[in-house]
Parts: structure tokens; sequence; C-alpha cells
């Protein structure tokens, strides 16, 4: 079938209306991020920003549709991208998104986030936020950053990562932040995971997370198998559970989804679609009730 498939002409014609307007918006939101990387840069010097090894790297643009029963639709828009700016220090760098704030205060693993739970964003969470950061080797990392205007925040990571000797992959992540809302705070992530076969592999990941003005521990965690079709195609199965001290109940809200991410054009517009049935129990004096939920999403990588 190869053979007979390479000896055709190619019958491709130009690129259609979609695949043009695909093509220039992502380039358009390319542009945007290379000009504000280069602007922000020239404040510090001026050597070059591409000649000094200046770019833009894990930038990702989102829009999320989810539904859970009971609750609002939720549409959200979602924007990461971190710069490496030349006239800088070489550990030196520039962040930038637009996602939920609490999350990225606290630096919660993005398993974990109420999107990647199909659960909608609390009232006006989801706002820009920028900052610089600073590197001090491959485990510790600082930042100081700005979230809603001008709200204040600064972390401190440490993140270190394990390869075992029978393909178990370990990382520890321990974040200490600071707000003028919560005071001092902490979030400690661990996750494990097991390659099983070439294309298929499981992982564990656990969160908790407690601050000055909310000294009860908020926690969640997840177990999920994935299997690997290529090409950018991934099936998930996952079982989740959150839950919060203080609340009266073990957990807080037990789940279990599914997920099928594909792309839906060349390799950079990932297309994902997520069913997921949960039972929430906020908590004593309420019964657990059970409700299904749906996610849509478009991922466009930069």
């Amino acid at each position: 079938l190869c053979r007979c498939a390479c000896a055709q002409p190619s019958t491709a014609g130009p690129p259609s209306e979609t695949d043009q307007a695909l093509a220039s918006a992502r380039s358009s939101v390319q542009s945007t991020a290379l000009w504000l990387a280069r602007g922000v840069d020239s404040w510090f010097g001026d050597q070059p920003f591409e000649q000094g090894g200046g770019k833009v790297t894990d930038g990702r643009l989102s829009v999320n549709l989810l539904k859970r029963q009971g609750d609002k639709p939720d549409l959200s828009v979602r924007f990461n991208a971190r710069f490496k700016l030349p006239n800088f220090e070489q550990q030196t760098y520039l962040f930038i998104g637009r996602d939920a704030q609490s999350e990225v205060v606290s630096d919660t693993p993005g398993a974990l986030s109420r999107q990647d739970r199909l659960l909608p964003a609390v009232t006006e969470d989801n706002t820009f936020f920028a900052g610089i950061g600073r590197s001090l080797n491959d485990a510790v990392d600082f930042r100081l950053g700005f979230r809603g205007g001008i709200k204040p925040y600064a972390q401190a990571r440490y993140r270190n990562i394990w390869q075992l000797e029978n393909e178990d992959l370990v990382e520890f992540r321990q974040t200490l932040f600071l707000t003028a809302a919560d005071g001092l705070g902490s979030t400690t992530a661990v996750s494990w995971q097991r390659t099983l076969l070439p294309t298929l592999a499981t992982r564990w990941i656990a969160s908790a997370t407690v601050t000055q003005d909310q000294p009860k521990v908020g926690w969640s965690s997840l177990v999920g198998t994935y299997k690997s079709y290529g090409r950018h195609r991934l099936l998930a199965l996952e079982a989740l559970i959150q839950g919060q001290q203080g609340s009266g109940v073990f957990a807080t809200d037990l789940g279990l989804q599914t997920r099928w991410e594909q792309p839906v054009h060349q390799n950079w517009l990932l297309g994902e679609v997520m069913v997921g049935h949960f039972w929430p129990r906020p908590d004593a004096q309420t019964p657990r009730r059970s409700a299904w939920a749906l996610g849509l999403g478009l991922k466009m990588r930069l």
C-alpha cells in the first residue's frame, strides 16, 4: 500500500480558506508574543533578540467549553507562554498568560486544575498575569508576578525528577507562594508514571495546598491510564478525588472521566473531547449527588 501511494502523483491542492484562516490566526498570536518579548527585552539592552537566542517557549492558546450537570456552561480562553530574553541574564525569563489566577499562584498541577476536572471556573478567577522568573539551577526557580492588574505575588519552587531503572518516572514539586490576600502558602505535588508498553502508560498524581488565610488543607489526586495511537492521538481514562480538611466528608468530589485528543489541523491545533461522571458533596449537610459532565476544547501550540 505504501509503494502504491508513493507511486501516485500528488493530488493535494492549494490550502483551503479554513486552512489559511487557521494558519493566519496562529501566525498572529505568534507575532504578538514575539513583539511583546522583543519590546520587553529591549528595555534591558541593545543585543538583537533573535541573534541573542531570544525565543518564545511553552506557548499555548486554548479555548474550552465545559458543562457539568447542575452547573452553568463555562467558556474559557487560556494563554500561557514563557519568553527567553537575551538582554537579561541567561537564567532569567519573562512569563505571561491568561489563566485561573488561584491555580497560577498556588502552582496547581495542570492535570488537577478545575478545567481538567470539568468544573466551571470560580467567578472572576480567570485573569491575565505576567512576571519575571529566575532559575538558579534545574531544580530551584523564583518568580515575581502580577495578576488581575496590580495584585502582586511571589513564588519559590523546588522541582526534582527521578528516572528509575524500571522505566518509572517520579517527580516531586514544592512551591511556596505569598500574596496579600492569602498570606504565605504552600503547595506540595507528587507524581509517579510507569510505562507499561511503548504506547501504554499509567500515572498517579497528588497535590495539597494550605495558606495562612485557609489553614485547612485542600487536596486532590488522580489515577489515570493513557493509550497512544500515534500522531498525537491519545485516549485517557482517569479517576479523580478531591477533599477539603474540615468539610465533614472524606471527599468533596469523586469522579471518572475519559478523554480523547487528536490533531484537527496539522500537528499544532489539537481537539479534545472529555466525558465524565462525578459525585460531588461539598459538606456533611449536603447529600452526595450524581452529575454527568462534558468538555470540548481546542488547543493551539505556538
